[in-house]
């Protein structure tokens, strides 16, 4: 792989490795006698003595760290350009996003240095980057990855999941990742009632990728559940919990995005974090209600393809997450792959989405739809 591939993916490799199932760590992640930065300029010089448990258990499964994967800094941002590390380049796609703030797994993937990563997503961190890159990325419902050594962002909203080149591969390190869960098998796409959502959202060809994917499924019903924009400020009160004690000492090597969005984080009040949380409680009642009436819901991951590198992220961010926020809200187990080429040729991506604990469904029905795209 040429030297600028390589550049902005990977913050740390190991000096060698043994035979294995490549993987690619998020850099979010700790890992014992290599470098944890988690993005930030504050922890260059990180060594942690202990790995977190979601890599013990992958590097105990077969998996084996090929390096430590570039990440939007904290975690916090959607597109993987990091003032401090540089930003991660888009294999497939030069010169656009390559998605975050899991943007160095997913890239890693895509240029073909891993079999396998490991990513977080708090409002869209694992899928967002996997449409950008065009690979396959999994949010597993709430909890069931464990998070011990993965630097918290917003700690009710925050997941571990695998990401790879396809479905298969994604069930196969969750099986690793989470020892209780069971695969299931569906078949056909047939067997599931399914309901489309907020394509309308989205621009014309990732509209009409994302509605031909759709319609892999028979039992198809159109639904229009909210987005639960209403929660925000429990993410912002939770992030600012996690960072006051550090900003207000190391302000100075925060990059500016991040030290921009946590300032209006440290401003939000008991009262409008007390509404997120009474509005986070109605929004899952109004998404059990649309549970029961479909088995899974079918959205874009993202409403448009990849943006260009070098715009302002806080102006992206509210349409990156748009889509794939309202499931961190829910804990619900989401995943999202590739579903064909849209606007400038560049790839759509479709999100299939369970109810809590639905998550080997999810990836049945994904899997069953991964090979109907590819016919």
């Amino acid at each position: 792989m040429r030297d600028e591939v390589v550049h902005g993916i990977f913050l740390a490799r190991p000096e060698q490795h043994a035979d294995g199932i490549r993987l690619a760590v998020k850099d979010l992640f700790d890992t014992a006698g290599l470098t944890t930065t988690y993005g930030s300029a504050i922890f260059a010089d990180h060594v942690p003595a202990a790995s977190a448990e979601a890599v013990r258990r992958l590097e105990a499964g077969g998996f084996v760290d090929v390096g430590k994967t570039n990440l939007h800094e904290f975690a916090y941002g959607t597109t993987s350009e990091n003032q401090h590390f540089g930003t991660v380049p888009n294999p497939v796609a030069p010169g656009r996003i390559a998605g975050g703030s899991s943007g160095g797994s997913a890239a890693a993937l895509a240029a073909g240095l891993a079999e396998a990563a490991l990513g977080s997503d708090t409002g869209g961190s694992i899928r967002i980057p996997a449409a950008c890159c065009a690979v396959v990325g999994f949010k597993p419902t709430w909890g069931l990855v464990p998070l011990d050594g993965c630097f918290p962002l917003a700690p009710t909203l925050d997941h571990a999941g695998p990401m790879a080149r396809s479905v298969e591969a994604c069930a196969a390190m969750l099986e690793v990742l989470a020892p209780g869960f069971t695969r299931t098998a569906l078949g056909s796409t047939g067997d599931v009632r399914v309901g489309v959502a907020w394509t309308e959202h989205a621009e014309p060809l990732v509209r009409a990728r994302v509605e031909e994917a759709a319609a892999h499924f028979p039992d198809l019903v159109a639904v229009g559940p909210p987005l639960g924009e209403a929660v925000r400020a429990v993410f912002m009160r939770e992030v600012a919990d996690v960072h006051r004690d550090l900003y207000a000492e190391n302000a100075d090597l925060y990059g500016a995005n991040v030290a921009a969005k946590l300032e209006v984080c440290l401003a939000v009040t008991d009262g409008e974090y007390q509404a997120g949380l009474d509005a986070r409680e109605a929004y899952r009642e109004q998404m059990a209600a649309i549970f029961e009436q479909v088995d899974l819901l079918v959205t874009p991951t993202l409403p448009m393809v990849p943006p260009a590198t070098g715009q302002d992220e806080r102006e992206l961010r509210g349409r990156l997450t748009q889509l794939t926020w309202p499931f961190n809200v829910l804990g619900a187990p989401a995943l999202a792959l590739p579903c064909g080429p849209a606007e400038d040729g560049l790839p759509a991506s479709v999100q299939l989405v369970g109810p809590p604990g639905a998550d080997a469904l999810v990836l049945a029905a994904g899997e069953l739809l991964e090979q109907a795209l590819k016919v």
